[in-house]
């Protein structure tokens, strides 16, 4: 079930035109470090809420790779 609610929100996320119309990585990662930490990811409501299931390696931060997985 969690894996069905997951891909559900993925789904949302990934064809949210509000969510991701004008907006890229680049634009999420303010400080220019090459990743989206939790501070960053809190100016979009849907990534925060799935910021845990996008970073898939677990590190506290998305790469442009994991990021790209949405779009």
């Amino acid at each position: 079930m969690k894996t069905l609610h997951k891909t559900l929100a993925l789904i949302a996320l990934a064809s949210s035109s509000a969510a991701f119309a004008a907006v890229d990585f680049d634009s999420f990662d303010t400080d220019g470090d090459g990743v989206i930490n939790q501070t960053e990811a809190q100016v979009n409501t849907q990534l925060a809420k799935l910021f845990d299931d996008l970073d898939t390696d677990a590190n506290g931060e998305i790469s442009k790779e994991e990021f790209s997985k949405v779009q």
